[in-house]
């Protein structure tokens, strides 16, 4: 009994060494007190004991492993290699101590799991075992085994390093940029990420099934993509696209992801309102870098919402040029974002690893649910729309035609153009080198006009569209002067007379105000004029903007369209032209005072200057940042006058160190998505 007594308190405890197995494991920056590790890279805990565990046959150490909520998955780990697919330990006796190293197979299931170790007698019987101690498993893009390998420092650095990004927006011939703040290593987003698994249909309905898929980035990507939106689910972002969001929040006032999962998992999976696409985008990035998928967002130009998946977009129109698009109409958004997130796809034929496609905006249902992707991004490009998944889609987001149809009063219509060329443009990414744009337009399609394009055309079965040249063709072109928000401005229309003959037209003009996916909010003006003109010359109209007309109706995208329809007297065909005129906005001018060090106060002054001739009310300051401070409201007070400065002082205490950047939004009434951003580089204690 004496020698019993012994075993019974051997074993004292378990040091997770967080720190250092943190460190090696490039999750510190998420964690030091908990322990975060990568899948396929070992990872050694110090076993404590009381004394040196006698070294003869009858006692053996081993590790029991538990994942999920209701230990679907048990793993007995012993210290022998036995195959290479399996979790094992080899051990090193110390002085009261031994340490164990862990090896996690490269596909192992990611989560949360539980460790105990135990002791066993000769006979398999327990003599004694630790409490249970829980560690965080992740994808490990650094692992050449791992289904999420990517083969470079630099790339990793931003796909899954990186808390800060650009989003792009405005048009594809005036693009502007958002700073977003990832924050995938903020406190608690890691359980937050896990925690958006759990709460999937799948795991809700079939735990078993769920957990046993969690080795694959297939179907991980995939859940996370549906859960972004709250359209199906208890997912995270309600979309909201009507300009009421007075019972949430505004989708331009986020900067950031984190408020928003934060919400979501405080409030109980209730969903968060609200977002627009790159809110979506931004909330779906965070949670894939989190859990260690390399993941980039993306934003793609004149992209196509095809409603009736016929590759081509079509406009309608009636005799007096209004448009009569009902219903669920095909649009062409400004902008459209998704994220790319990198992979193998061992669920396909070979070639299409690499980048995949994950839209988490709820546009269209994938096998019953809003959700697009993964789609690799070779099979969009080479026309492959059979592969899995949603390839259909993206495909015609990128490559559909613009058909404009006129319907006669008797409900006839008549196609009067088609254009190939205006959708899917400057498709953008954040570079890896720095804050400015990379353009990846070549990965997603052959260059316009090639051979290959029109191979990849016919194997997708788009139709590809003959241009209808027409004798005494006119051109239209539509230029605009620096269009300031608050000011009045020019755009001029030009028709060009490219034939031998003179020529009689019509040529209506209308501006609205719209938002980023075209969703009209008024039209601001419209004017018809009916035109000769002469043989290789030029017509041009003239369309005063005025603040007086637009700013009451402008969007929260402050973007105006411009569309101009030309219609020859004597031919049925139409030349049809748009352009998206994103209003410039004021910058927030954001100045640090003091030197940034880790815990030590800096103060930050926030200004700008009403640029409206008219006053602005409920003005807020939105204030974040990665390593700085969580997300922060700082109202002003009354009225601010036109061309009235505002300051604000915000104080705050870095978190980590590094380079960091500080995001500010200022929202009001009639002003928002105002934004700036300052960065910081923070010193550890001096």
């Amino acid at each position: 009994p004496n020698n019993h007594q012994n075993i019974q308190t051997l074993l004292s405890g378990i040091d997770l060494q967080c720190y250092e197995n943190n460190h090696a494991h490039r999750t510190e920056e998420m964690d030091v007190e908990r322990l975060v590790v990568r899948r396929g890279q070992p990872f050694s805990v110090v076993l404590q004991c009381t004394e040196q565990i006698p070294q003869h046959q009858d006692h053996q150490l081993n590790l029991i492993l538990h994942l999920g909520k209701n230990n679907e998955v048990v793993l007995k780990v012993s210290d022998s290699e036995q195959d290479h697919g399996k979790w094992w330990f080899s051990q090193r006796n110390a002085q009261g101590e031994v340490m164990l190293t862990l090896h996690s197979p490269a596909d192992a299931l990611v989560g949360l799991y539980s460790m105990t170790v135990v002791l066993l007698s000769a006979d398999g019987q327990i003599l004694e075992q630790t409490k249970p101690q829980t560690f965080y498993l992740l994808f490990n893009p650094w692992c050449k085994d791992d289904s999420v390998y990517l083969p470079s420092e630099e790339l990793l650095q931003e796909y899954i390093l990186n808390e800060n990004g650009i989003l792009y927006q405005g048009s594809w011939d005036d693009i502007t940029t958002v700073p977003w703040n990832f924050g995938q290593f903020e406190k608690d987003v890691v359980d937050i990420c896990f925690e958006v698994l759990d709460n999937s249909p799948t795991a809700l309905k079939n735990s078993e099934m769920d957990i046993a898929n969690r080795g694959s980035p297939v179907y991980v990507s995939r859940t996370i993509t549906a859960m972004v939106n709250a359209n199906d689910d208890r997912g995270v972002v309600s979309g909201r696209w009507d300009g009421e969001y007075s019972d949430g929040v505004a989708p331009t006032r986020w900067t950031g992801s984190v408020p928003i999962l934060r919400r979501w998992s405080e409030d109980g999976g209730q969903k968060v309102r609200y977002g627009q696409c790159w809110v979506f985008t931004g909330v779906a990035c965070t949670v894939l870098r989190c859990l260690g998928i390399p993941t980039r967002c993306i934003t793609n130009y004149s992209s196509a919402h095809d409603t009736d998946a016929n590759i081509s977009v079509d406009y309608l129109f009636n005799d007096q040029l209004e448009s009569v698009s009902e219903g669920r109409k095909d649009s062409i958004w400004n902008y459209h974002c998704w994220v790319e997130s990198w992979m193998k796809r061992d669920d396909l034929p070979e070639g299409y690893n690499g980048w995949q496609v994950l839209d988490p905006t709820p546009q269209e249902r994938s096998d019953g649910v809003f959700c697009c992707g993964p789609c690799p991004v070779r099979a969009v490009k080479e026309g492959e729309v059979g592969l899995k998944y949603d390839t259909p889609f993206v495909f015609s987001e990128v490559n559909a035609d613009l058909i404009v149809w006129i319907v006669h009063p008797d409900g006839e219509r008549i196609q009067v153009s088609q254009n190939s060329k205006v959708i899917g443009r400057n498709i953008s990414t954040k570079s890896v080198s720095g804050d400015f744009r990379e353009d990846i337009t070549a990965n997603y399609k052959y260059p316009e006009g090639s051979m290959k394009e029109r191979e990849v055309y016919k194997k997708a079965g788009r139709q590809v569209g003959q241009k209808n040249k027409v004798p005494g063709q006119l051109e239209l072109f539509i230029k605009h002067a620096p269009a300031v928000h608050g000011t009045d401005f020019d755009v001029i229309i030009e028709v060009y007379n490219a034939g031998r003959e003179d020529t009689d037209a019509q040529l209506t003009v209308t501006s609205n105000a719209i938002t980023y996916n075209s969703i009209h909010r008024a039209e601001c003006q419209r004017k018809t004029t009916s035109l000769t003109v002469p043989a290789h010359k030029a017509h041009k109209e003239v369309l005063r903007l005025q603040y007086d007309h637009y700013g009451a109706c402008v969007s929260e995208h402050h973007m105006i369209r411009v569309t101009a329809l030309l219609q020859p007297t004597d031919q049925d065909n139409i030349i049809l032209q748009e352009t998206n005129i994103p209003l410039k906005m004021p910058v927030l001018h954001i100045k640090i005072i003091g030197k940034a060090i880790v815990s030590r106060k800096l103060t930050a002054h926030i200004s700008f200057n009403n640029p409206l001739p008219a006053s602005l009310q409920g003005g807020v300051f939105t204030v974040e940042g990665a390593g700085l401070t969580e997300a922060k409201e700082i109202k002003t007070h009354g009225k601010i006058e036109p061309g009235q400065a505002v300051t604000v002082k915000f104080s705050f205490k870095p978190t980590r160190a590094g380079l960091r950047k500080l995001l500010v939004d200022f929202d009001s009434d009639r002003l928002r998505d105002v934004k700036g951003e300052a960065t910081i580089i923070v010193r550890t204690k001096m």
